[in-house]
């Protein structure tokens, strides 16, 4: 018998943009419970935008996830024994999803600066359609581009 499907989690806006898509941003950033550091990270990083561009900081953001999120990507099929790189598409919220988490392993993965910069920067550069999370989104591409004669398999 199948699983009960899980009841989605409601999550409120956040304070300073009233937006839905900033928190799950905020919690995806958040380590051991500290939600309110994570949140200090995160508008830090955004004021820093500000400053930067002179312009709308959550225009930064969303260009930024709209950017950085895979359009496909391959998932490993077993068929007759042997396994194949299947190219499917990414639904919507996995795509968002991919996105937050590839621009803050990117983040993280810098040293030597404070995080909210570090972020501020790689906001920045998935914006302008450059950067660590954009190569990793080309990589994706070029591995279900390569895998397109494996496409029937998808089902």
């Amino acid at each position: 018998m199948r699983r009960p499907i899980k009841d989605k989690r409601n999550i409120q806006p956040d304070r300073v943009y009233n937006s839905i898509v900033l928190e799950r941003f905020i919690n995806y950033i958040m380590h051991d419970g500290k939600k309110s550091t994570a949140r200090k990270v995160v508008y830090d990083a955004l004021e820093n935008i500000k400053e930067k561009t002179k312009g709308d900081p959550m225009e930064v953001f969303n260009g930024a996830i709209k950017n950085s999120g895979p359009l496909m990507e391959v998932k490993s099929r077993r068929i007759g024994g042997a396994n194949y790189q299947v190219p499917i598409e990414v639904p919507a919220n996995r795509r968002m999803a991919l996105a937050m988490r590839w621009l803050i392993d990117a983040s993280r993965s810098k040293k030597g600066s404070p995080m909210s910069e570090r972020l501020a920067k790689e906001l920045l550069d998935a914006s302008k359609n450059e950067g660590e999370v954009i190569k990793k989104k080309e990589n994706v591409h070029k591995m279900a581009d390569a895998n397109k004669a494996f496409a029937h398999f998808a089902w």
